[in-house]
């Protein structure tokens, strides 16, 4: 930015060591357009320090963003629950008697039991730990 600014005040000091006569004619465009380079040079500063600001917002609200998509999904390298016990992951599994996906959620679960019935086939699924029933629990507090 500065380099753009300088470029005008180099015009500017040209045509004023050139003693070309800024009152008529061709010297007056001149020294017009010269005046309207200083213009644009001073708004272009001031959008690059808009943008620099906005720019600084967004980093700053991405970095916000991470932190709640952190707590909201956790963290994606995780297959299965923390206990370690399970061998499938702790929102999805698929029924072994009719092979459908099941999402886990309170609807599915009874939050007494460590089984549940497939809503498909009607199956009856235990579940091999109380992962699932804790974290609903959790849930609806």
């Amino acid at each position: 930015m500065a380099a753009l600014e300088e470029k005008v005040a180099y015009l500017k000091g040209l045509c004023e060591g050139m003693e070309i006569d800024t009152e008529k004619g061709e010297g007056k465009l001149l020294a017009k357009i010269i005046e309207v380079l200083g213009e644009i040079t001073e708004e272009f500063a001031c959008l690059i320090e808009d943008y620099e600001e906005l720019q600084a917002q967004v980093d700053e609200i991405d970095e916000d963003l991470g932190y709640v998509e952190e707590d909201l999904y956790g963290d994606d390298e995780e297959d299965g629950c923390d206990c370690g016990c399970c061998d499938f992951d702790c929102e999805d599994i698929t029924c072994p008697n009719c092979g459908e996906e099941i999402f886990l959620d309170g609807d599915v679960l009874d939050l007494d039991d460590d089984r549940f019935v497939c809503p498909a086939c009607g199956h009856e699924i235990e579940l091999e730990c109380d992962c699932f029933t804790d974290e609903f629990d959790e849930d609806e507090e």
